[in-house]
C-alpha cells in the first residue's frame, strides 16, 4: 500500500493523456495540475526574492519579481535542479502560462494607461523636450553604430532580418525608460511634486511612446509582405484615431455610472474588462500586440472615482497574481548559459555600457544644456536609465516574433535587470541623500 501511494504521488506530474507518436500526451487535468503548482511556485519565489531585494538592496518589489523570473528559469533552477525545473515547468504547459502572462501584462499596461498623467506634458516643457530628445536620439545613433557588428554574430538576430529593422529594434530597446517603474520610484522617493520628478516623468513618457511606435513599425514590417504592414500600421492608426476622436465621449457613461452609484457595479466592471479584452484582441489580431490595445484604451478611460474603483478591484489581482507569470515566462526563455564564451560576454557588457551611456549620459548632458544644475541633471540621468518591465515586454515580443534569438534575448534581460537595479542606489548617491539632508525632500527615507 505504501509503495502504491508513493508511486501514485510520483506520477502526479506525469502526462496522462493518450499516446501520441509513442509518447503520452498531456490530458486537460494535467494542465490544471501544473498550472496551479506553477502559480504557487511563482508567487513564493516572487515574494521571497522581492522581500530580499527590498530588505537588503532597497529595491522595489517589482525588481525582485524580475529577478525571480530568471531564478525559476534554466539560468538558475534549471541549471542546478534540471529535473525539478522540467517537472514543474514542462514545455508542453508553457502555452497556458504564456496566455496568463499576456493577460497579466496586458492588464498591467491597461492600469498604466488609466493613471497616465497628461498634465505632466504641460510643465517643464523646454528641459523635458531636450532630455527626451537626447534620450531618443543618442540610443538610435549608437544603435546605428553597433547593430551592423551584432548582425555579424550568428544567432543574435533572425536570419535574413534587414539592417534597418534590426537597428530600429535595438534603438527602441536602448531608448526605453521604465515609465511605470519610474513613476513608482518617483513616488517612493518623495519626488512627485518636484521639478525633477515632473521633468523625468514627462521625458520618460515621451521616450516610451516613441519606443513603442518604433516597435510597432518593426513588428508591422517584419512580416509576410506589404499587406501585413498595411493592415498592422493602418489598423493601429485608425484605432488610435477613433479613440482620440470618440473614445472619451463613448466611455464617459461608464464614469458617470460609477459617480452616480458611488462605487463600481459588477456590470460596469464586466463591461470595462470586456472592452479591455476586445481592445487587446484587436491589436493582437492586426499583428501589433495585445499590450498596445490595453494601454491605449486605458488612456481614454474616465478618470476620478472610476479609476479609483477599477484599481481597487483589479490591480491587486493583476499585480500580485497575474503579472508575476509574465516575469516567469520571460525567465523560462532566458538562458544566461548561452552567453558562455568570452566574446559573447564582451558583447553583453558592450550592450550594457552602450545602453547606460545612451540614456544616463545623454539625459544628463541634455539637462545640463537646458539649464539644470549638475546634481539635478545627474538625478534625471539616473532615473531615465531604468528599463524595468517595459524592456522585458519589448524583448519578449522580439523573441516571440522571431526578431532576435535566445542569446541576444539573454543579453537584453541582463541589461534590463542591471539598469533597473542600479537606478535607485545611483539616484540616492547623486541626488537623493544630499537633497534629504538639506530638507528638499522632507523626511522620505532613503
Amino acid at each position: 500500500m505504501v509503495n502504491e501511494m508513493v508511486a501514485a504521488l510520483g506520477d502526479v506530474l506525469n502526462p496522462h493523456g493518450p499516446a501520441v507518436q509513442a509518447a503520452k500526451s498531456y490530458a486537460p487535468s494535467d494542465y490544471s495540475i501544473h498550472f496551479f503548482l506553477q502559480l504557487a511556485v511563482i508567487l513564493l519565489a516572487c515574494r521571497v526574492v522581492g522581500w530580499a531585494g527590498k530588505r537588503f538592496l532597497n529595491q522595489p518589489q517589482v525588481v525582485g519579481e524580475m529577478i525571480a523570473g530568471v531564478v525559476l528559469g534554466p539560468s538558475l533552477l534549471g541549471l542546478f535542479f534540471p529535473d525539478l525545473q522540467a517537472a514543474i515547468f514542462p514545455k508542453e504547459t508553457r502555452g497556458l502560462l504564456y496566455a496568463g502572462a499576456q493577460l497579466g501584462v496586458g492588464l498591467y499596461m491597461f492600469l498604466v494607461g488609466l493613471t497616465l498623467r497628461l498634465d505632466h506634458f504641460q510643465t517643464k516643457a523646454k528641459s523635458a523636450a531636450m532630455v527626451s530628445a537626447a534620450g531618443i536620439a543618442m540610443p538610435f545613433l549608437l544603435a546605428v553604430l553597433v547593430t551592423p557588428m551584432l548582425l555579424t554574430v550568428p544567432g543574435l538576430f533572425a536570419e535574413g532580418i534587414s539592417t534597418g529593422s534590426a537597428t530600429l529594434f535595438m534603438g527602441a530597446c536602448i531608448a526605453l525608460t521604465a515609465f511605470p517603474m519610474l513613476a513608482r520610484i518617483i513616488h517612493e522617493r518623495g519626488l512627485a511634486d518636484t521639478a525633477l520628478g515632473t521633468l523625468s516623468l514627462t521625458a520618460g513618457a515621451f521616450d516610451d511612446a516613441v519606443s513603442w511606435c518604433v516597435l510597432a513599425i518593426v513588428l508591422a514590417t517584419f512580416g509576410a509582405g506589404a499587406g501585413v504592414a498595411i493592415v498592422a500600421i493602418g489598423g493601429a492608426v485608425l484605432y488610435a484615431a477613433f479613440l482620440i476622436l470618440f473614445g472619451k465621449q463613448l466611455l464617459a457613461p461608464l464614469g458617470r455610472a460609477v459617480e452616480a452609484k458611488g462605487e463600481m457595479s459588477m456590470t460596469v466592471l464586466s463591461i470595462t474588462l470586456m472592452l479591455f479584452c476586445l481592445s487587446a484582441f484587436f491589436m493582437d489580431a492586426i499583428g501589433i500586440h495585445a499590450i498596445f490595445g490595453g494601454f491605449i484604451l486605458g488612456v481614454f478611460m474616465p478618470r476620478g472615482l472610476f479609476v479609483e474603483e477599477l484599481k481597487r478591484k483589479v490591480e491587486p489581482l493583476a499585480v500580485v497574481l497575474l503579472l508575476p507569470m509574465f516575469f516567469t515566462y520571460s525567465g523560462l526563455n532566458t538562458r544566461m548559459d548561452t552567453v558562455s564564451s568570452l566574446p559573447l560576454l564582451l558583447i553583453a557588457l558592450g550592450i550594457l555600457t552602450v545602453s547606460i551611456l545612451a540614456k544616463f549620459g545623454a539625459c544628463w548632458a541634455a539637462a545640463r544644456i537646458a539649464g539644470e544644475d549638475n546634481r539635478t541633471a545627474l538625478g534625471i540621468g539616473a532615473l531615465m536609465n531604468s528599463r524595468g518591465l517595459m524592456e522585458l515586454i519589448i524583448i519578449n515580443i522580439g523573441l516571440q516574433k522571431g526578431i532576435i534569438g535566445p542569446t541576444l534575448f539573454a543579453m537584453l534581460v541582463l541589461m534590463a535587470i542591471v539598469t533597473t537595479v542600479m537606478a535607485t542606489p545611483l539616484f540616492e548617491a547623486v541626488y537623493g541623500k544630499r537633497a534629504r539632508a538639506s530638507g528638499e525632500l522632507g523626511g522620505v527615507p532613503a
